[in-house]
């Protein structure tokens, strides 16, 4: 039961925060930031510890209290500063979003899957730095980021994968066909809500949505 518990912890997690981030993804803009920024933070802190330590992810008391302390840090910098909010959102976004394509059309190698991810990460971190990152993008990228979050969560949960195998960059589309055209259908399902939802919000910079955190859309 103790080795389950780092996988149900961290596929609810997902599960909760993709679902949030891919359907409501422009919603309460600076408020989601936060937490994705804290969901990053908590998965940053865990897996540095067991790289460090090698006790395995989230296995030490040591591998929850920083990830505890990472994921408070991270939400409160995402929450206070707009420019590290949104840096961190898309660089992180972008990891997501560029191992899952890379998942996707048959990357094998976990070298391969970091490194695209950090490619992809990088580029949308920049873009969102040189430009006034329209909410529509921001839309289309959270809806794909959050289904991958909420797919990778669903196999922790269901025992799929685990943990580890999502540490090192080992679950590949071809291993698991169905999860990824499921996420797919999951990310246009988001796009769809979102766009409805915001109307004419979709018009606005990101920065405009981050400065109101209680707006609806």
């Amino acid at each position: 039961m103790e080795k389950v518990m780092p996988e149900i912890v961290v596929g609810v997690l997902a599960v909760v925060i993709g679902a949030f981030l891919c359907l409501r993804g422009h919603v309460a803009m600076r408020f989601l930031l936060a937490v994705w920024g804290a969901f990053v933070g908590f998965a940053v802190g865990a897996g540095l510890v067991d790289r460090l330590t090698e006790q395995g992810y989230l296995d030490s008391p040591a591998g929850w209290i920083v990830a505890i302390l990472l994921a408070a840090l991270f939400a409160a910098l995402a929450y206070l500063f707009f420019a590290v909010s949104i840096i961190l959102a898309m660089a992180s976004m972008g990891f997501v979003l560029g191992s899952t394509v890379a998942a996707t059309v048959g990357v094998e190698e976990a070298w391969g899957l970091v490194l695209i991810g950090v490619v992809c990460g990088a580029a949308l971190a920049l873009f969102a730095i040189v430009a006034n990152l329209p909410q529509v993008l921001l839309i289309v990228i959270s809806a794909f980021a959050g289904a991958s979050v909420v797919i990778t969560g669903l196999m922790l949960i269901f025992d799929v994968v685990d943990i580890n195998a999502v540490v090192d960059a080992e679950v590949t589309a071809g291993d698991h066909p169905v999860w990824y055209v499921s996420g797919l259908v999951l990310a246009v399902v988001g796009i769809v809500v979102q766009v409805r939802h915001a109307a004419g919000a979709a018009r606005r910079s990101v920065r405009a949505t981050w400065s109101q955190p209680t707006a609806a859309g």
